[in-house]
């Protein structure tokens, strides 16, 4: 009897762990596969679904992670889902070995195999992972194409999500037009962008100087998802990148942004001479506002145009376009009291060709340049935020309730100063607006577009009053 419950026993013990081993089993192979609406792209063994393209950096597995090696003098490497996605949202951890390399997550992209003199070229949107100063890991880069969608520099707030030599999870969210990223829990960055509806994944390892050689990369816990889709909630106060002209997204609407050119008429405009809109030296067409090519001269042919209505503090965007040698601005505060001959006063963006306008090599240290605070500050000079003469740019400016006021450009920021302030006023002395009473302080005033005699386009000109 002894004999038979303790075998008895036995037999129940061994079935209990048999059935622990099975299910232990059972979870591991679901890990790899599904759990749930995820997909696991990485099986924790192989490479299975993935291939290598571009670069020649070698992809390995490393305990439960893929591990990618720099390596000098080749391009950047990539390591692709042998599927394309549409609608997904993404998650997974990376680490990077290093301060001063750099790595990246594909989505939606493409191959082109003929790029690079036969050597192909990966191309299509990107989350960055830069563990350098600058610190714009979540935003988004344009690989092979466009370059820069939403630098960092747009919000601040997240440069510090990252964490130097340990595992950073990352969430990628592409569902529809729309593109958000997240670094750690923390909402990065938000761009609308109607190209690439679907393409690959990839893994980056990007191209390094010598001393870099043999860096690791890592990535691990891999997962999709591409039905049931369940977008995790988002800041609204996260500035928008939205490709799309003369387009306001549900999203940037609750934030409070509106249209300034509705990409049809004038409404809203009017000319700053007085009356309504000039009966000529605009043109209106295909959704673009421009300023038709005169005698160069500042406000001489249809003149200045302005909004109808006056903002005290708020968040302005507008894209524009130069023609070679061009030159115009966008000024704000412009109150219309003072008596000009030439263009309406105010504080001014400059926009200008700076290589082929006389304008560049005039005023101090080139504060008559690119995205200048006209004849006051020099914008920065980072050439990766200026895009060639005759592509579309993006101006940003931001005038807070407290007068702190920013410039950007393509996302880049170009600099900022206090409305106001002593050293404001210091440089106001110092400039051409020496003799205009309480320059650029004015408790509200209209946005201007500039008439200097050049063709210039606009369009997607979008505001949010500040509170």
């Amino acid at each position: 009897m002894r004999r038979f419950i303790k075998n008895s026993i036995y037999s129940l013990s061994f079935c209990a762990l048999s059935l622990l081993v099975l299910s232990a089993s059972c979870q591991s192979a679901n890990k790899n596969t599904s759990d749930g609406d995820w997909e696991h792209l990485f099986n924790g063994k192989d490479l299975t679904g993935w291939k290598t393209l571009a670069g020649k950096a070698p992809y390995t597995i490393e305990d439960d992670a893929i591990v990618g090696t720099m390596v000098k003098g080749t391009p950047n490497s990539f390591l692709v889902t042998e599927k394309e996605y549409g609608d997904f949202i993404l998650e997974l951890d990376i680490k990077l070995e290093g301060a001063t390399t750099n790595s990246g997550i594909q989505t939606r992209s493409h191959y082109d195999a003929n790029a690079n003199d036969g050597k192909g070229r990966v191309y299509g949107r990107q989350v960055d992972v830069d563990p350098t100063p600058r610190a714009w890991t979540g935003g988004i880069y344009d690989e092979g194409r466009r370059q820069w969608l939403y630098p960092l520099d747009l919000n601040p707030a997240a440069k510090t999500a990252y964490k130097a030599n340990e595992y950073n999870k990352i969430r990628i969210e592409a569902i529809g037009n729309e593109m958000k990223t997240w670094v750690n829990d923390v909402p990065s960055a938000h761009l609308v962008d109607s190209i690439d509806a679907s393409g690959f994944i990839a893994l980056q390892v990007h191209a390094i100087p010598d001393s870099l050689d043999g860096k690791k990369v890592y990535f691990k816990n891999i997962k999709i998802q591409t039905k049931n889709l369940r977008p995790a909630e988002f800041p609204t106060d996260v500035y928008i990148v939205n490709t799309n002209a003369n387009g306001l997204t549900e999203e940037e609407q609750k934030a409070g942004y509106s249209l300034l050119f509705n990409g049809k008429d004038a409404t809203g405009w009017k000319s700053a001479r007085g009356g309504g809109f000039p009966e000529k030296g605009w043109k209106i067409e295909n959704g673009i506002i421009s300023v038709q090519k005169s005698d160069g001269g500042e406000s001489t042919n249809g003149g200045d145009i302005v909004t109808e209505k006056q903002y005290k503090a708020f968040d302005l965007s507008f894209d524009f376009k130069l023609t070679p040698g061009a030159n115009s601005g966008v000024k704000y505060f412009v109150t219309l009291n003072e008596e000009t001959k030439g263009s309406a006063i105010g504080p001014e963006y400059q926009i200008l060709d700076d290589e082929l306008h006389p304008d560049a090599k005039l005023g101090k240290d080139g504060n008559r340049t690119l995205a200048s605070l006209y004849d006051l500050i020099t914008s920065d000079k980072n050439k990766r935020a200026r895009k060639p003469i005759g592509e579309w740019n993006r101006g940003r400016l931001v005038v807070e309730p407290n007068n702190k006021v920013t410039y950007w450009l393509n996302g880049f920021k170009m600099l900022e100063f206090v409305r106001g302030s002593e050293e404001f006023r210091k440089l106001v002395a110092g400039s051409k607006y020496k003799d205009w009473k309480n320059f650029g302080e004015a408790e509200q005033g209209h946005i201007l577009l500039q008439d200097h005699g050049d063709a210039v386009s606009f369009r997607s000109i979008k505001i949010k009053e500040l509170k």
